[in-house]
């Protein structure tokens, strides 16, 4: 267990507050709050995760950088968005293996907003080539793919979301036992939190433990798509 918590209230107080003043004004006038509520100790987060991430994955990492790293910018990219708020309203970690580039490569990740905390793991909107790999995977295993996402220890606390089709994907039989897995678009799953315990010393130890549940459903994702675990 650490002594001292990564986390602290101040982190959630400071998200709710710009979500209240989400300009560039406010955000000028609190940057340094920013700085020393926010950034640097995820940072720490994600450099003393880096040291326990070996022994779920060694393909997977942790990047302590203040810009293309592990943790996700502030500035959202509003070019095709209606909303013209310039800053998210909540902290993202993404751990991505190795040979992933950006948010759509396999990863576990942590969410850190007010009312929303959660741990998750799997890959979100991934290309139709990727997604193509996963789905002749579990057609290929699928006993592999539901001891994965229905051992006890993975889906006492985790729930599999994302978006999904309406109707089976083409080239599979609309009638196969597991047809709902198929028509996933994303393959990711959350298991939540609340604020009290993201700000407790032993947080990093029970989102390591999270990570580790969810190694199973992270080992099939990643090797179905060609990668090593």
């Amino acid at each position: 267990m650490t002594e001292k918590a990564h986390i602290t209230p101040e982190l959630f107080v400071f998200f709710r507050e710009l979500k209240e003043n989400n300009n560039r004004e406010w955000f000028q006038a609190n940057k340094q709050r920013y700085e020393s509520q926010v950034r640097e100790p995820l940072l720490q987060f994600i450099a003393d995760f880096g040291l326990r991430l070996p022994e779920i994955s060694t393909h997977y990492v942790a990047i302590p950088k203040r810009s293309g790293g592990s943790l996700f910018r502030i500035n959202r990219d509003m070019r095709f968005s209606k909303d013209k708020s310039p800053y998210k309203t909540a902290a993202g970690i993404q751990f991505r293996h190795e040979s992933g580039k950006d948010v759509h490569a396999p990863g576990f990740y942590l969410h850190l907003e007010p009312g929303g905390v959660f741990a998750g793991s799997g890959i979100w909107h991934p290309d139709t080539r990727t997604l193509g790999k996963i789905r002749d995977t579990i057609v290929e295993n699928p006993e592999r793919w539901q001891q994965a996402v229905g051992n006890e220890a993975f889906s006492s606390i985790y729930e599999l979301g994302g978006e999904a089709l309406k109707r089976g994907p083409k080239g599979y039989d609309p009638d196969h036992p597991l047809i709902e897995d198929l028509k996933r678009k994303d393959f990711v799953a959350g298991a939540p939190f609340n604020e009290e315990e993201a700000c407790a010393p032993d947080f990093i130890d029970h989102f390591t433990e999270r990570c580790r549940k969810a190694a199973p459903f992270m080992e099939f994702l990643t090797t179905a798509i060609g990668l090593p675990w």
